[in-house]
């Protein structure tokens, strides 16, 4: 049986882990707010990543299955990205036939487009699975000999397919995935010349 001893020092080295894991996530939380401002390095740094990963992939001539399916997961990625959060195909209890639409004129209410997957977490996403795949690269496990232009074709056509139908859900739906800003209406001051 256990001690007091035993059922202290059990208590304190799960408190000492705890304790740990609590820190180094807000340490990784902290580094994450100090990112979020600066959009453009962000997405340079997750573009120069991209790249040094391909250049490993060309240089080493394998770990196609791996590019594969990081591609795959960066096309899921950026459907999300352009995919409002409430899909207006989903919504049934639209008052017309053709559907709920974003506003088309100045005059209607503004409603900015709200994503179903917010630029930064698609950042982190795609800069997370990057990384993982980086240290995949570094596995031979996942270097499986494959006819690499087969998955390069059907990445392309898959590619093709889904953003056809993305264009075409847009379309439907009359909604464009970038808010630009809100419409600014001219005042009483600014529209009044004195001469």
């Amino acid at each position: 049986m256990m001690d007091e001893n035993d059922l202290s020092s059990a208590a304190s080295r799960k408190g000492v882990v705890s304790q740990a894991w609590t820190r180094v996530s807000q340490i990784y939380q902290s580094a994450l707010d100090r990112w979020t401002p600066h959009t453009k390095g962000r997405w340079v740094a997750s573009v120069v990543l991209l790249l040094v990963f391909l250049l490993r992939v060309f240089a080493k001539q394998g770990w196609y299955i791996v590019t594969y399916a990081l591609g795959i997961y960066h096309l899921n990625l950026f459907i999300a990205f352009l995919t409002p959060k409430i899909d207006p195909a989903m919504d049934f209890d639209a008052e017309d036939d053709s559907g709920p639409a974003l506003p088309t004129r100045a005059s209607e209410e503004f409603r900015p487009f709200i994503r179903r997957l917010p630029e930064f977490k698609f950042w982190l996403s795609v800069t997370k699975s990057t990384i993982v795949g980086f240290f995949c690269t570094f596995v031979d496990a996942f270097n499986i000999p494959v006819f690499w232009p087969i998955l390069v074709m059907y990445f392309l056509t898959l590619f093709c397919i889904t953003m056809k139908r993305q264009i075409k859900h847009m379309i439907k739906y009359r909604y464009l995935p970038f808010t630009h800003n809100k419409p600014k209406y001219k005042t009483v001051e600014n529209a009044v010349t004195v001469n």
